[in-house]
């Protein structure tokens, strides 16, 4: 198994009311050809499939665009808003106290594949995480959604831009290079053996990571480091 594409389902019904849904989806496709984009749902929903830098691209162009309303937006209730001056400089302290608290909390997200992720978390985890940021995931299947906060300082939240940028440089090299092959346990019995013999076999192969199931285990590593590891498994 080779990590190419991941398939997401969207929900666009956060546009309705602002933007005609069928022309956003008409605009995604022409802005992210390499996409395959699903029929939109009444609901809103769409699933849309492709590479994971094909849907940061996604991400990011969905982002602003959410952007864009949210500042039309202020700007129409500043339109209609006359407060006097004092009002506006005891709004403007708050909202800088505000900011200086959202700086303190910033966090960075981005979608990894499952496996890729526990690879990356398994040898490259202490490159990523420094003294000012804290990188935890949630995982939903074969997606995990990573959550990089920075530890409450500047340099934290310089720390935590860094290590987001890293993961993305990281999770593209491992998508060309990285396989999965399963070891399924189809005698109950032997499960107990099986394992250990991987657990053994683990020593000679230290760029492989082993995610133990209770009727399979997943052999994540480069197509060499795999292939190696399986067929000493079934000898």
């Amino acid at each position: 198994q080779a990590f190419l594409c991941v398939t997401s389902t969207l929900n666009m019904a956060v546009f309705r009311g602002h933007l005609v849904l069928e022309d956003l989806v008409e605009e995604m496709k022409q802005q992210i050809p390499s996409l395959t984009v699903g029929p939109l749902q009444r609901d809103g929903q769409i699933a849309v499939q492709g590479s994971f830098p094909a849907l940061r691209v996604l991400r990011d162009f969905l982002l602003l665009k959410a952007k864009s309303l949210l500042e039309e937006d202020r700007r129409e209730r500043k339109s209609h808003q006359r407060p006097r001056r004092k009002l506006q400089e005891h709004r403007g302290a708050v909202e800088m106290r505000n900011s200086t608290r959202d700086v303190q909390r910033e966090k960075q997200v981005l979608v990894l594949d499952t496996d890729i992720y526990h690879y990356m978390k398994c040898f490259y985890l202490k490159a990523l995480q420094g003294n000012d940021v804290v990188i935890s995931g949630v995982t939903d299947g074969d997606i995990t959604t990573v959550c990089i906060e920075s530890a409450g300082s500047k340099a934290g939240a310089a720390q935590g831009l860094k290590a987001k940028k890293m993961m993305e440089n990281y999770s593209v090299e491992l998508q060309k290079i990285l396989r999965k092959e399963r070891i399924c346990f189809k005698e109950p019995s032997r499960a107990g053996k099986q394992r250990q013999l991987c657990e053994r076999l683990k020593a000679r192969y230290p760029k492989v990571l082993l995610i133990p199931y209770d009727t399979h285990l997943d052999v994540v590593g480069t197509s060499a480091d795999v292939l190696g590891f399986t067929e000493e498994v079934k000898r």
